[in-house]
């Protein structure tokens, strides 16, 4: 993907600075009048648009991955180069799989740019990915590594409450300096964004508190680090949360499966957009077989269309936190 990403940059970038540019690239409609603010995932995109409140409809707020297509996997379009040089902000998660990102930003049309990198936010907070008894370590990864021992560093910031209330200041922050005027609404759009989440994130402590079970057991990939380590949950997985493993091998069906009955656990759990087969499976090894398969969004696959239906950052995780309960009792 790497080679890929290169070769189109050098060309959108290379035909952006000369002056027939439109028989070369798509047209992009920047309103002056507007803020153009690019975010990569949806929750960069709903917390975005909750700090601006009112101000929204004075910003031009793209959202990249709007087609349910996975972060790990994603090809930028000529479009997509063009929007993030020229744009006012951008807000992106700054993993291994945002490489590209970094390769257009070296040579970016406005210099003055606020750029937010969650994990940079996150600084000394940042989590690797591990690998836990009898997970699958990830035989083909999908992002390009310069260094076969690197550091696989768990990009699924968004899935902590706590993390959000970071985001969302620093964006508020960030808004401040590219639109002065409206410095003191964001922030006040901000703490009451931050209150919501904070009455969330004690919700969760108290359903992990008062649960009779301790831990969680996927059937699946393992986006969710953040999350459990925030409420002290354990957890045994497939695979880790970036892998590109789809198949499981015997011994980790067996393994989930023993432990299911072990822990009298009474689900196995999902993320969005799997097709089940591996939690089916685990599920036909238990004693009983009688085991609820669950799903948590881990808001890797939201849309365009769920957005306009409603679907919103703090609805997921209300939503994750029903499962949470239901997998806990």
């Amino acid at each position: 993907m790497k080679k890929f990403v290169s070769v189109l940059l050098c060309l959108v970038l290379g035909a952006f600075s000369l002056s027939a540019v439109t028989s070369c690239i798509p047209s992009v409609e920047n309103d002056n009048e507007k803020l153009n603010i690019v975010t990569t995932v949806f929750p960069e995109y709903e917390w975005t648009k909750a700090v601006l409140g009112d101000n929204a409809d004075n910003a031009n707020i793209t959202l990249l991955l709007d087609n349910g297509v996975d972060m790990h996997s994603y090809q930028p379009t000529a479009e997509d180069i063009i929007n993030i040089s020229t744009c006012d902000m951008l807000v992106y998660v700054g993993g291994e799989s945002d490489r590209w990102i970094e390769d257009i930003l070296k040579d970016a049309k406005n210099k003055d740019m606020a750029v937010i990198n969650l994990i940079d936010v996150l600084g000394d907070s940042v989590k690797e990915e591990e690998t836990v008894d009898e997970m699958q370590g990830d035989s083909d990864h999908d992002h390009d590594h310069d260094h076969e021992n690197e550091t696989e560093i768990d990009e699924h910031v968004w899935l902590s409450l706590k993390n959000a209330k970071l985001f969302c200041s620093e964006i508020a922050g960030k808004l401040a300096k590219i639109d002065s005027d409206n410095a003191e609404k964001y922030a006040e759009n901000a703490e009451i964004y931050i209150e919501k989440l904070t009455e969330l994130d004690l919700r969760y402590q108290d359903t992990v508190d008062s649960a009779s079970k301790d831990t969680l057991i996927f059937a699946d990939r393992f986006p969710f680090l953040y999350l459990v380590s925030d409420y002290g949950i354990d957890y045994y997985a497939a695979f880790p949360g970036c892998s590109a493993d789809t198949n499981a091998n015997f011994e980790t069906i067996i393994f989930l499966s023993k432990k299911l009955d072990e822990l009298d656990l009474s689900s196995v759990l999902v993320i969005d957009s799997a097709n089940g087969k591996i939690a089916d499976t685990v599920v036909e090894n238990t004693k009983n077989k009688n085991k609820k398969i669950l799903v948590m969004n881990s808001m890797q696959s939201v849309t365009s269309y769920d957005i306009e239906n409603g679907v919103t950052y703090l609805s997921v995780m209300e939503s994750n936190l029903s499962v949470i309960k239901t997998a806990l009792q």
